[in-house]
């Protein structure tokens, strides 16, 4: 018999072509009609009218704003649905987040954030059981990671390659088994996943949706619109055709689509009587069984059917849906809004730690009332797939930027309380959020000003503060009233000018500088070097210790990167391109747009042939400011003790006058012989290898040999010759690619004139703020063997880097009596380099959320940075000494079972453990999770109130040991972690 699964189901944009307010209310019905609320009311009421039915529901930043406006006795309704499963939650994130362009600590915060509202609402009864990204653009191996160390059962996603799927089902492997990490020792990152049929929709002529204009059932043999034999014959058939390219007697059927089921009785009217009507074939023979099902019910009968599973090692990146068609575009899309996303993650975690550090002083005190919640939420919808993904329509993306803003001001607040409560000083703090383009009302007109560096890291940084100011000589004093070196240096393209200094801060703490004009003084290093193109010198180039960059001197260019201190010296040439945007061509009409790269040939077109060129140098930095056209420009500059070389790029508005779209890069060419290989990051954490024109679960037939090399890059793109690495870091998600031996090129904004016709219905034209766009590349020159120590660390400074709050001085007391500090830090001893703090906020009244992790992959970084690493970690409770024992879930939890076949040899990098089977065993009620198995569900990792006893753990040692340590503690004025 084979069991037809059919789930009723709606996909609920949080926001696309219409805000996240219009769609929830149903606003704007002539741009899209949909209204989640009328869904939500219109699925229950049809839920309660015939107990088979059943309904999975995603978009938890959608569901619980409904909740909210619900009366008690509607509440009670809905959870004794979910009690008795007919209403199932799927996937359960705040929303289904990007999968290319987000940061995997986004992501879990978010799904943290929309899990726990399920937890908090429904108890056990809404865990969901199954990950479900049904609309993503590609897959990556880091999300699915992720996933497993959830506790998902399995993963159902829609979109997936065109080519790859043909071979799928050729092939019979639309269903196995992810190994989604090549450090994890299986099974802790195996993860069961399954391509759905049909994408997401109903089968074609079987959508009974007020959105649809398939015929409903008539069953009446009377009526000249009979159809229902016809209809029950064609499902037949097309379940008997489906079935094919599955492995068991089970298949599944998504029965729904965008904005569905405003009117579900609609649905599941029709769906009553396919059931009925199908089934009723069984008496003459027919072995085909319908059922409303759910995913979890779905996967719950495969395992049972206990066969071998083939085994996925790579990921689904890049995704066409057909020739000519790569979804590579929106890796870059919109890059104004991804790095204001990016900033927006840094700033909630300064937010989050402050407000654990601090306790309820942070929430109320003398600035008002903080809260971090505002921006955790906006920062969740932020992930959404077309959100951060730059897939938007304007208005929609301007609206993201409101809400990101809009939670900015409450967690400013925090931070005021925090900081004041902390330092013990209420200072009149200022936060200038445009010093990105050097704009600080306070340091261009105050004669004397205070700097607060907070550092989010588990270790001490150096971290160089520019800040703009007037013409004017400063004084600038450490906490313990020592001058420290600074300098005023001129800004480039204006006569604006930037105070410098460098700044020691505390590891999970701050410092505390002032600042004060000096009359009478001169400035000493205004003045920039101008270079014109045919100089009579033949030496361009900026040094520090450890690396030396060197330009041509008739060009401009960048052409050679020197490590100093391991004596490797590369040439590399680096300069600005764009690529041609395609309207369409003989071979395909399809055009570049917000979701589609297709340039109109291979080779780009250089911004310039050569830069007008200033050069700056004091103590503190040197400069070389490159200007190559009225929209283009760069500084590439180097600080004291930094192992690396920033390249700081400005780019737009990009000129479109001429008719043309356009697509700018910034591409570094070298002399590495690297073989058609190169590496990108996944979701900023494990790193994969990438082959030009290659995949390697299929034969792939390139019909874009540039946009179909093109691969997501959230944090890093490096290429070696296995002996020298060349690594470029970037300050938010990029699409690049290496598409010839030795180059690098990374896509820095993109402008076009026509829409790709993916629904967006709109060009990309980035009108308003995101016309102009500025950023920064890292660029580290290494031996190939070690060069993960220095991309791992420094990566690890830019997504979580200081933040810096201003004030005039002079602030009252907090206490009277009680002497303000200058510096402050969190913690007893600094964290290990390979151990990273990556959350640290607080969990409800009376406790705390910390998740560590080993940031270093199986034989990455030098000496033992890839070892296990145990941690002691003892914390004090509000003074009386006491140490915090394991948690001791109230509930046992147990993953399928899924037996995966052997793999072959593991993909460079892995860890290369054996196959065998998945035998999680049950767990007893004393079990300790293992630091990977993370989850926001409080009922599990409950502190005991008393016991002295410290616990000694594991953080990850890649080799053997999983993701994530989460903990939950008590509060605490300061967290003490001795090493």
């Amino acid at each position: 018999m084979l069991n037809v699964h059919l789930v009723a189901h709606t996909h609920d944009d949080v926001g696309w072509l219409k805000t996240v307010d219009q769609y929830f209310y149903g606003i704007q019905n002539d741009v899209q009609h949909a209204g989640v609320q009328y869904i939500l009311d219109s699925v229950i009421l049809s839920l309660l009218m015939e107990p088979t039915r059943r309904f999975i529901y995603v978009e938890t930043a959608f569901f619980s704003r409904w909740w909210q406006q619900q009366t008690n006795a509607t509440q009670e309704v809905v959870r004794n649905l979910v009690r008795q499963g007919r209403l199932e939650f799927a996937n359960g994130g705040w929303v289904m987040n990007d999968e290319a362009a987000t940061h995997y600590g986004a992501i879990i915060d978010q799904m943290t954030l929309g899990l726990r509202f399920l937890e908090d609402t429904f108890g056990k009864d809404g865990r969901p059981r199954v990950a479900w990204h049904i609309d993503p653009f590609g897959h990556s191996r880091e999300q699915a990671s992720l996933f497993a160390q959830m506790g998902f059962d399995g993963f159902f996603f829609g979109r997936l390659d065109y080519q790859d799927k043909s071979v799928r089902q050729e092939k019979l492997q639309m269903e196995q088994v992810w190994r989604a990490s090549a450090s994890l020792k299986p099974p802790v990152a195996d993860l069961f996943t399954s391509v759905l049929p049909n994408m997401y929709n109903p089968p074609e002529k079987l959508c009974w949706d007020t959105l649809c204009a398939d015929k409903p059932f008539v069953e009446d043999p009377r009526s000249p619109e009979y159809n229902a034999k016809e209809l029950v014959n064609y499902f037949l058939q097309l379940a008997t055709a489906q079935s094919k390219h599955y492995r068991t007697n089970h298949t599944i059927m998504t029965m729904g689509s965008d904005f569905q089921y405003e009117n579900a009785n609609m649905w599941f009217k029709n769906l009553d009587r396919l059931i009925q009507l199908v089934n009723a074939q069984q008496a003459n023979g027919s072995r085909i069984n319908v059922l409303y099902s759910t995913p979890a019910c779905y996967l719950w009968e495969l395992n049972k059917a206990n066969l071998t599973w083939s085994v996925k090692q790579d990921d689904f990146f890049p995704y066409a849906d057909g020739p000519h068609k790569f979804w590579t575009g929106y890796f870059s899309s919109r890059p104004a809004l991804k790095r204001y996303e990016r900033l927006s993650y840094n700033f909630l975690q300064v937010c989050n730690q402050l407000e654990a550090l601090a306790g309820p002083a942070a929430n109320v005190g003398p600035y008002g009332s903080g809260d971090s919640a505002p921006l955790n939420e906006a920062m969740a919808v932020l992930q959404h797939h077309d959100a951060v993904s730059g897939t938007s329509r304007q208005h929609v993306a301007n609206d993201y930027a409101r809400q990101l803003a809009a939670g900015w001001g409450p967690c400013e607040v925090l931070l005021s309380n925090s900081l004041a409560r902390l330092s013990g000083s209420k200072e009149d703090f200022t936060y200038c959020r445009d010093l990105n383009i050097s704009v600080c009302p306070l340091t261009q007109t105050a004669k004397s000003f205070q700097v607060t560096i907070y550092n989010p890291l588990g270790r001490k940084v150096d971290w160089m503060v520019r800040l703009p100011v007037s013409e004017r000589v400063f004084d600038v004093r450490d906490p313990n009233g020592t001058i420290v070196p600074s300098d005023v240096v001129i800004l480039p393209s204006s006569d604006g000018l930037e105070l410098l200094f460098s700044a020691s801060v505390p590891a999970l703490g701050f410092s505390i500088y002032s600042v004060t004009q000096v009359p009478g003084r001169r400035p000493h290093a205004h003045s920039r070097q101008p270079r014109s193109q045919k100089s009579w010198s033949r030496v361009l180039d900026i040094q520090n210790e450890y690396i030396r960059a060197r330009f041509d001197p008739d060009t401009g260019f960048l052409v050679e990167l020197e490590n100093l201190e391991q004596n490797l010296l590369l040439p590399v040439r680096q300069a600005f391109y764009w690529y041609n945007a395609s309207v369409g061509n003989n071979l395909s009409t399809q055009v570049s747009g917000a979701y589609i790269f297709r340039p109109n040939r291979q080779e780009p077109l250089i911004v310039s042939h050569w830069a007008q060129t200033r050069v700056v140098k004091t103590p503190l930095v040197q400069e070389v400011h490159q200007n190559f056209s009225a929209w283009c420009s760069q500084v590439v500059r180097l600080y004291p003790g930094q192992r690396h070389l920033e390249l700081e790029w400005t780019v737009g508005p990009i000129p479109v006058g001429d008719g043309w779209g356009k697509e700018v890069i910034s591409r570094f060419d070298t002399v590495l012989e690297t073989k058609g290989l190169f590496y990108t990051d996944s979701n900023g954490r494990e790193i994969l290898e990438r082959r030009r024109d290659y995949r390697p679960t299929w034969k792939l037939n390139q019909t874009e040999p540039v946009a179909g090399n093109y691969y997501p890059v959230n944090s890093r793109i490096y290429i070696r010759d296995g002996h020298v690495q060349l690594t470029v870091l970037t300050d938010r998600s990029q699409g690049g690619s290496s598409l010839r031996d030795g180059s690098v090129e990374l896509m820095v904004h993109r402008r076009l004139l026509k829409d790709d016709g993916r629904g967006v219905g709109e060009p990309l034209l980035e009108e308003g703020s995101g016309l102009w766009v500025r950023g920064r590349h890292l660029v580290l020159l290494d031996k190939a063997q070690t060069a993960a120590t220095g991309h791992r660390l420094q990566a690890e400074k830019e997504v979580l880097a200081p933040q810096v709050v201003l004030a005039p001085g002079g602030g009252a007391p907090y206490h009277l009596g009680v002497a303000p500090r200058k510096q402050f830090s969190g913690l007893r001893r600094e964290l290990p380099p390979s151990v990273h703090l990556l959350t640290l906020a607080r969990w409800d009244r009376t406790r705390l959320l910390l998740r560590l992790e080993h940031q270093f992959a199986v034989g990455e970084g030098s000496g033992n940075l890839s070892s296990p690493v145990t941690l002691d970690l003892k914390v004090r409770r509000g003074g009386d000494g006491g140490t915090c024992s394991p948690p001791s879930p109230s509930r046992t939890c147990r993953r399928p079972r899924w037996q995966p076949t052997s793999p072959g040899p593991a993909p460079p990098g892995s860890s290369g453990h054996q196959t065998r089977a998945l035998q999680p065993s049950p767990l007893p009620l004393g079990w300790t999770p293992p630091p990977s198995r993370w989850s926001p569900w409080k009922s599990a990792l409950s502190w005991p109130r008393s016991s002295g006893k410290s616990m000694a753990r594991h953080a990850g040692g890649r080799k053997t040991l999983p993701l994530l340590l989460l903990l939950l503690l008590p509060p605490m004025e300061a967290i003490k972690m001795p090493l």
